[in-house]
């Protein structure tokens, strides 16, 4: 008989400790996607030369260069949309493959290692936007609001 109640408590318990569990995942993901679609907005507008500029002297992209002033485009534009959480998933897809050319493109040729060639925040901005593109936008996203 005590081992029934026990399997009782558990099965009951159980379902109350995965929806905290899904809540507190689902905030800690919409907070991540909050501060780092932010702080990489930063990215694209140094190309159009503010926060220093491309070189540290406020220097931007010549208007409509391929690839710097259309990757600054799309960093910017991706990360409007993963801030305020619309089209969260296509938006970090696009943003991973914009990270993962300017790693191939710009930094790959200069060494092997990301350590080595400078492009570690290009693979972790890469890696980190195919997270959010797998797993979804979290709380505090306006897709959410629109499913329902």
């Amino acid at each position: 008989m005590t081992t029934t109640i026990a399997r009782e408590t558990r099965t009951t318990a159980a379902p109350a400790k995965i929806q905290a569990r899904t809540q507190v995942t689902g905030i800690v993901t919409g907070a991540s996607r909050i501060v780092i679609s932010f702080l990489f907005g930063f990215h694209g507008l140094q190309g159009f030369g503010f926060f220093g500029g491309i070189d540290g002297q406020g220097g931007g992209v010549p208007f409509g260069s391929w690839p710097g002033w259309w990757g600054s485009v799309l960093e910017l534009a991706g990360a409007v949309l993963l801030l305020i959480g619309l089209a969260s998933r296509p938006a970090a897809i696009l943003l991973s493959g914009v990270m993962a050319y300017a790693y191939f493109t710009v930094h790959a040729p200069m060494g092997l290692l990301p350590l080595q060639n400078m492009g570690e925040p290009s693979a972790v901005y890469s890696w980190i936007f195919l997270l959010f593109a797998a797993v979804g936008p979290g709380r505090f996203a306006l897709d959410n609001l629109i499913k329902r």
